[in-house]
């Protein structure tokens, strides 16, 4: 019998990246993600996978966002008991990113309980803080370019994609057969980041389509975000900006710093970063420097430069506060976090900005600011929008479509077989029809649950 790959997630859709690789008895799952976005995604996150936690060996993940980590307590609760292999700077990141997961799980249930806007009573959360505590000694780190066994007889090794800290692309060998999973590949311009290491060769890949079917504007970061903060500065507003905890948080501060010291913006315009776990995240950037471009001193200024706000009183706070400022919190997408009372606050006023600093899948609020809609629903109540919304083109930490064409091109020699994930519908196929024109590899979108060989 083959090697085969489940898609049980990732697949039509950038969230819920979860590949299931089993050959004979043997079970590996490659990443394990939450399903964020539309209701219909998100409600996957409720129906039982199609195999039994306990019946997997082993599961390696690529990276720490959420969309690729975030099933992982639930996992672990439905009976998972084997190792989650990671890098170091991905298990320092779950650390932080799955327990604050569990507790904003938590904190969506019990306000919607206190509120009676869910429709089930009471509401639960997916998981807890403490499933997600309970998970994480499951983690084993191993280094980037070593081989190791998840399952014996099986090898894997981690190779950088650039993206956020830790972040790898993951070749697997089983059964005579090599698979590579290109995780999020970053950009090899990234602002932070050190550009993804060349692509080893391989049998099958599985590569990532988020922006398939685009590339990233010339301008960069720091030309972008200079006008839109001096616009809202000169008007006393307040700039408030949907950040991922894990790499743009800290992007835009490294930005905002070196607008500052350009004199593009004033010295004293007062930034704050509100969100704990995009503050833990900063000061983990001094552990990994060989990850990232940022000097010692670069390093350092990012937890200086800012205001970083750790208690909901002093996120409170914020709201009794003046402008101009800008206010960096989470979540990215605004899918949940403290910056949804922030939009609630802010949104309502022209004076004030919404800045979206990435790509935002459809279905969530940052999608919805993005259409261009003048109103928000959070917290079960529609928030008028007269803020001027502002989407940074630049601000992206995935290759665009030539980058990920680019990296693929570095392989030795062409695959057998090309599998388009982690992307929707329309970039996956684009991305799909360039990789079968311009380089003649065979290649295609496989469709959720579809099981397919290797």
């Amino acid at each position: 019998m083959g090697v085969s790959i489940t898609f049980l997630g990732g697949a039509g859709t950038v969230t819920g990246s979860k590949y299931l690789v089993k050959h004979q008895d043997h079970s590996l799952l490659v990443d394990c993600g939450l399903f964020q976005g539309y209701k219909q995604l998100r409600q996957r996150n409720w129906t039982p996978l199609s195999i039994a936690p306990g019946q997997i060996d082993a599961v390696v993940l690529t990276h720490a966002h959420l969309d690729h980590s975030g099933y992982l307590p639930l996992l672990a609760k439905e009976g998972f008991t084997g190792k989650v292999y990671a890098t170091p700077g991905t298990r320092d990141l779950c650390r932080i990113l799955l327990p604050d997961s569990g507790h904003i799980q938590e904190e969506d249930a019990e306000f919607a309980n206190r509120h009676n806007f869910s429709k089930h009573a009471p509401a639960l959360p997916l998981y807890t803080r403490q499933d997600a505590l309970d998970a994480l000694p499951l983690i084993k780190t191993v280094a980037f370019g070593k081989t190791f066994s998840p399952i014996p007889g099986w090898k894997a090794s981690f190779s950088p994609a650039g993206h956020i800290l830790g972040a790898a692309s993951v070749l697997l060998e089983v059964a005579g057969r090599r698979i590579l999973f290109s995780g999020d590949l970053g950009r090899p311009d990234d602002l932070l980041m050190s550009p993804p290491q060349n692509a080893p060769q391989a049998d099958t890949v599985l590569i990532e389509s988020t922006y398939g079917d685009r590339t990233h504007p010339h301008e960069d970061m720091l030309a972008e975000l200079a006008p839109a903060l001096q616009r809202v500065a000169k008007r006393g507003g307040v700039a408030v900006v949907p950040v991922f905890a894990v790499g743009r948080a800290q992007a835009l501060l490294h930005a905002i710093h070196l607008l500052k010291l350009k004199g593009e913006l004033p010295e004293s315009l007062p930034v704050f970063l509100d969100s704990p776990m995009a503050v833990h995240t900063t000061h983990l950037f001094e552990s990994h420097p060989g990850e990232h471009r940022l000097s010692q001193h670069d390093t350092r200024a990012l937890t200086h430069n800012a205001t970083m706000i750790n208690s909901t009183d002093e996120s409170r706070a914020l709201a009794s506060r003046h402008g101009p400022m800008v206010i960096l919190s989470a979540s990215g997408m605004a899918t949940g976090g403290r910056v949804l009372h922030h939009l609630a606050h802010y949104a309502g006023n022209h004076r004030n900005m919404i800045i979206l600093t990435g790509y935002q899948a459809p279905g969530t609020r940052g999608g919805t600011l993005a259409s261009g809609a003048r109103t928000v629903r959070i917290h079960g109540r529609d928030v008028e929008v007269n803020a001027e919304v502002v989407q940074m083109q630049s601000a992206s930490a995935h290759a665009d479509a030539n980058q990920l064409l680019t990296w693929l091109r570095t392989m030795p020699k062409a695959p057998d077989q090309v599998y388009v994930v982690h992307g929707e519908a329309g970039p996956a196929d684009t991305l799909r029809s360039r990789i079968v024109r311009e380089l003649g590899w065979r290649a295609q979108v496989p469709e959720q649950g579809s099981t397919w060989p290797t």
